[in-house]
């Protein structure tokens, strides 16, 4: 169940509240009077939108991309309604389209684009500084430092959208979206649609149109400068130790306040344009400057260009958050000083935790089939499927961004070289990620003839934020009915020939081989669609589990090449073969508590060591029912 249909909607009366940057955002959503917003799920800004479906007063939907999803919100506010869009960092890159025009028009009513970006990898393929968005796109930028300022910031971003008839981009990283702290917060500030007001010179951008409205927005970036002068986001902090000023934005500046309390400090919230006139005034304020920023040197390349001398990725690193353990060594450098032992010292070192997926994950078994073809390219794609690069499936060899699969196929079919004539090609995409971005690669697939086989992985969710639904989960962001997207239907309009195209079920390993094998060596384009649901998902159905008799076991470790968490090695041998070959052994057991019954580990088991559990010891699971408590056992 998703965030969205699982949490009660906060109480409406004015009080403080523990709440994440996340949640603060949508309640200020809400107090600000917003009618519609929409989103694509995407870590660390998931949960945005999440938390405003869950206030009935606003429209939200999640959208098939973030693109679709800035055109829903635009859409909004042209017919005068407020409205919200948030994505990751890299959502910004679909979207970007949409943006990049849309900065000429301007909105009627209050836009707001919260960006989340991931500073520190948590869970992204880079870690692109979303800043740059506001110097590109000509739009204002405010960025919160903690949960309280992620709250009135938006509310002060509506203003300034209406005020200014801009897009305003609120930029949070991973530390503001998902650490807690108290926020006030207030009531709703109901606002009623002003209605659409036909404008073609405004509203149809053709290149007549667009080039009488380029003046108006560096008009309009003027008087945004002049405003961030004068900004109460914009914060001179005195400090009593004036050999080092700090210039600082976002939750750099928690960092920075943490590890130098003396130093004074200018605190950015309002960080595009920037405030020259106050960042002169303070430097005549310190001896030196330092900028500290995550993670380009955006704000340092500004101030140099206008003449003020500042220090900062000289000695700070251009990756990762800026902790204090990362500032007061850089800091004392800066300053000659010895770096002292307590500055020296890094974070108590967490033990390794290799990513993994799920106890009975529908892709363990598709990933465990790819590892037994050879001669194989294997494209892969964003989500929980692209663990399978790892251990032991060692299944993937190229992933780069969402949607890529295809094109990246297409492209290792058409550029091979004459040696791998006959190697075969292989693209896996998620259902959401399918219809997110690879339809279009698909097409261009068949368009162009591709000799590729396409693995379409549906698991009815967007698994790897969380669950979330989309078209073909056949719900809605509140967990209602909604239209479901038949993916063996859309594949064939898309031109994939109906012999072409195969629903197979994840856990059956050797159909799944069978289909494989089988058009890999057809040279035209062909789609396999993988058809059961994520294990964390209402649609799963645990069965009867399993366990393993210990005296079969004969130590082959193909259980544990199908990769379940479930499935443990308790013991490890080495013994030599009659032919003189030394063979690998691992003695396993099942831990039947995590176990689902899905049975793939029992599939590759050659001495038939794996077993259901036995009734009697079938583990006992507490459900709520009926507001009562009642033991039920497991499915059998």
């Amino acid at each position: 169940m998703s965030i969205a249909a699982a949490i009660t909607p906060p109480p409406q009366a004015a009080k403080r509240r523990l709440m994440s940057g996340n949640e603060a955002v949508a309640r200020a959503v809400w107090e600000a009077g917003v009618r519609v917003a929409a989103a694509y799920p995407g870590t660390p800004a998931t949960e945005m939108l999440e938390y405003v479906a869950t206030y009935p007063d606003i429209y939200t939907e999640w959208s098939v991309n973030e693109k679709v999803s800035l055109e829903v919100a635009f859409g909004a506010t042209m017919a005068g309604s407020r409205s919200f869009c948030a994505m990751k960092h890299v959502g910004m890159n679909v979207a970007s389209d949409a943006l990049m025009t849309m900065t000429l028009t301007g909105v009627k009513a209050g836009l707001v684009i919260a960006i989340a970006d991931d500073v520190g990898l948590s869970s992204s393929q880079n870690e692109q500084d979303s800043r740059y968005w506001g110097r590109f796109a000509h739009v204002p930028l405010l960025e919160p430092a903690d949960s309280q300022e992620a709250h009135d910031f938006t509310l002060a971003a509506f203003e300034i959208s209406e005020r200014f008839e801009v897009p305003v981009i609120i930029r949070l990283t991973t530390r503001i979206c998902h650490v807690k702290g108290l926020v006030s917060i207030g009531e709703r500030n109901e606002r009623a649609a002003t209605g659409f007001t036909k404008d073609v010179n405004r509203w149809v951008m053709v290149p007549s149109g667009a080039s009488r409205r380029l003046p108006l927005m560096f008009e309009r970036e003027r008087r945004l400068r002049a405003e961030a002068e004068n900004s109460a986001l914009n914060v001179i902090e005195p400090g009593s130790d004036r050999r080092l000023g700090f210039i600082t934005s976002g939750p750099a500046y928690m960092h920075v306040r943490e590890s130098f309390p003396d130093a004074p400090v200018c605190k950015l919230g309002f960080t595009f344009p920037l405030p020259f006139d106050l960042l002169r005034r303070f430097a005549g304020k310190c001896e030196q400057l330092l900028v500290v920023e995550e993670v380009e040197p955006l704000i340092e390349t500004e101030l140099k260009a206008q003449g003020i001398i500042v220090s900062g990725k000289d000695f700070l690193p251009l990756i990762g958050e800026l902790s204090p353990q990362v500032l007061k060594p850089a800091v004392a450098r800066l300053l000659g000083e010895p770096v002292s032992a307590q500055a020296k010292a890094v974070p108590m070192q967490l033990f390794p935790r290799p990513p993994t997926m799920c106890v009975a994950c529908p892709h363990l078994g598709v990933y465990y089939t790819l590892s037994q073809l050879r001669n194989v390219t294997i494209s892969g794609d964003i989500g929980c499927y692209t663990l399978g690069f790892g251990q032991p499936w060692n299944a993937l060899d190229v992933c780069i961004s969402m949607g890529a699969s295809m094109g990246m196929a297409l492209g290792l079919d058409k550029g091979r070289s004459d040696v791998e004539k006959d190697q075969k090609i292989v693209a896996v995409i998620g259902d959401s990620t399918f219809l997110h971005m690879g339809m279009q690669g698909l097409l261009d697939i068949v368009y162009n003839r591709g000799n590729v086989t396409v693995l379409l992985l549906d698991n009815r969710a967007i698994g790897m934020t969380g669950g979330q639904d989309n078209p073909g989960s056949g719900r809605d962001i509140h967990g209602k009915e909604a239209p479901r997207v038949d993916f063996a239907t859309l594949v064939k309009a898309l031109g994939v020939r109906a012999e072409r195209v195969h629903v197979v079920d994840a856990y059956q390993l050797p159909v799944l081989l069978r289909t494989l094998r089988a058009e890999t060596k057809i040279p035209e384009p062909s789609v396999i669609i993988t058809n059961q649901p994520c294990v964390l998902i209402k649609d799963y159905h645990a069965l009867r589990p399993y366990r393993v008799i210990e005296d079969r076991c004969t130590g082959c470790g193909n259980c544990v090449d199908v990769g379940c968490p479930a499935i443990h090695v308790t013991r490890r041998d080495r013994v030599r073969k009659a032919s003189g070959r030394e063979v690998d052994l691992a003695f396993v057991r099942i831990e039947s508590a995590a176990c689902t019954g899905c049975g793939l580990c029992l599939q590759p088991c050659a001495p038939d060591a794996i077993v259901h559990v036995d009734a009697l010891a079938t583990p006992i699971k507490v459900v709520r029912k009926s507001s009562e408590l009642v033991k039920a056992p497991q499915d059998v």
